[in-house]
Parts: C-alpha cells; sequence; structure tokens
C-alpha cells in the first residue's frame, strides 16, 4: 500500500487511489478482484500497480500531486466517478494520462471503461415484480456517486412504469453499520417494505441481520437482492440474491485501456461485463 521511491520517466507504474476505509475493503472483495483483474494483465508488459487508500477527495488530490510531482506513475486509474467529477480535467492539469472506470456519462473523447448501471436494476425490479412486490426500498452508497445516482433513477423509473409506488430509498456508505441501521429503519416505517435492493454485499448481509433481530423472515416477509455477488452473498443464510458482476473481467478492460493510453495509440470505448441477477433463497413472491 505505501510509494515506492522516485523512479525515471517510464516508470513502469500505475496509480489507483481508493478514499474508502482499510477496515472496509477487509469485508469488500470487491476492489480487490478489481486490482487482481488490472494487475494480471499489466504484469505480462512489467507494469505493476500502486494502490493507495484514502479517506478523504483532499487526500486524493495530494496523492495525485505527489504522483506528477514526482514521476512516480506513467497513468492513473480513476474510480467512485461522481456527478460533475473534477478529477478528470484536474489530472489533464497535472499531466497524469488517466483511465476513467465507473458510470461516466462526461465528454466521450475521455479514455473510460463504462458501467451500465440502469439496466441491471430495471432487471432486478422486473424479476420482483414478477414476484408480486409492489413496496420496494432501496440502501444505497454515497449519494455524490454516478453510478449511485444512476441506480437510484433506475430503481425510480422502473417502479412508476411497472405502477407501484415511489420507492424507499435510504443513504449509506456501504458499511456493515449503515445497511444494518437503515434496514431497521425501514423495517419500522411504513409502508413497510417487502423487497430491499443493496448497493454492495456487506450492507445486504447486515441487512439480513437486521430483518432477524426486527423478526421479519427472509424471504417469506422481505425479499433482500445485494448488489455485487460475493462468498457473503453464498454462505448466508439463507443465500442472498445478487446482482453479479465479473469484477476480475472488469479490472482487465481497464488494464487493457491503460496499455493502450501508455503506448500512445487510440484507447478503444469499453464496458464493463454487464450485471446479472442469481437468484437465490433471499427472494420469493410477497407475502398475500
Amino acid at each position: 500500500m505505501g510509494e515506492p521511491g522516485r523512479g525515471p520517466a517510464g516508470s513502469g507504474r500505475v496509480g489507483l487511489v481508493v478514499a474508502r476505509p482499510v477496515r472496509m475493503l477487509g469485508t469488500e472483495p470487491y476492489f480487490m478482484e478489481f486490482v487482481a483483474g488490472i494487475e494480471e494483465r499489466l504484469a505480462g508488459r512489467g507494469v505493476s500497480v500502486i494502490l493507495h487508500l484514502v479517506a478523504t477527495p483532499e487526500e486524493e488530490a495530494a496523492t495525485y500531486r505527489r504522483w506528477a510531482d514526482r514521476r512516480l506513475v506513467d497513468a492513473v486509474v480513476v474510480v467512485n466517478l461522481t456527478t460533475g467529477d473534477e478529477r478528470p480535467g484536474f489530472l489533464r492539469d497535472l499531466g497524469l494520462p488517466a483511465v476513467l472506470a465507473g458510470t461516466w456519462e462526461g465528454p466521450p473523447d475521455l479514455p473510460a471503461v463504462r458501467t451500465d448501471d440502469a439496466a441491471p436494476v430495471r432487471a432486478a425490479v422486473d424479476r420482483l415484480v414478477e414476484l408480486g412486490h409492489r413496496h420496494i426500498a432501496r440502501v444505497t452508497g454515497p449519494a455524490r456517486l454516478a453510478h449511485t445516482a444512476a441506480r437510484t433513477a433506475a430503481l425510480t423509473e422502473a417502479c412508476r412504469e411497472a405502477g407501484l409506488p415511489a420507492p424507499a430509498v435510504a443513504e449509506g456508505d456501504y458499511s456493515h453499520e449503515s445497511g444494518e441501521r437503515l434496514t431497521a429503519e425501514l423495517l419500522r416505517g411504513a409502508p413497510q417494505p417487502t423487497a430491499i435492493l443493496y448497493d454492495n454485499d456487506a450492507m445486504a448481509v447486515a441487512g439480513l441481520a437486521a430483518a432477524r433481530e426486527l423478526r421479519v423472515p427472509v424471504p417469506e416477509r422481505l425479499s433482500l437482492v445485494a448488489w455485487d455477488d460475493s462468498v457473503l452473498c453464498q454462505l448466508a443464510t439463507p443465500a442472498l440474491s445478487a446482482m453479479s458482476v465479473d469484477v476480475y473481467q472488469y479490472g482487465s478492460s481497464v488494464a487493457r485501456s491503460v496499455l493502450e493510453l501508455l503506448d500512445g495509440v487510440p484507447v478503444e470505448p469499453r464496458w464493463s461485463p454487464a450485471a446479472r441477477f442469481v437468484p437465490r433463497g433471499s427472494t420469493a413472491s410477497a407475502p398475500a
């Protein structure tokens, strides 16, 4: 996780800054799989990944300045894109080449591996509607993230098109604690949701624990769906239905774009693998 010493121009290193508490990386395997996908493809070209964890956007900006000033990396991968994200312009001013990874609706000429967050949400809602659910809620990641906004907008639109009430939306931070707290709040509210969609696996597992604590049986009275399938989802009781993404392949696609950027050739527009709904024991017909 530390930074290397100063290297010559053409350092053979690519930087990735993740603004997230270290403790959360241990419970949420998404980023480790993502980095592994990047590393394997880059390793064949002798390029390594420098992963740096920070707590705030200000620390992230300071890291980019340090990397640029000391020529520590040849390019960076930018994740957790936000609405109106200023980092692409900031990195351009620093002279740091960048590949954007995630929901990106900015200039199409910037190197990016985009994700489609809307279609998987619609697919999940379609499945829940088939099961008779009408009161659907969502526990999100930080609202400032572009993919959070895209998923919430897709859920709202899908519910409207299906003739359902507007979904209840509660903003979390991907942590187990927020998943447990927000699920309890939703289940104590009115109308009580019969299905909840989560933005990651850790919050969904915590939501399952909250439902158990409140004696709301899953899936008899409440269906739960996680985003980002993982061992956590598969080992839960009942096992959690999930939106599954090949995160490793996603990282590999990002690495391909990085190599094209470093080679000075046009970077091919790419999309992450599509998320697909994997049904398990946490989803069932809505209660009568």
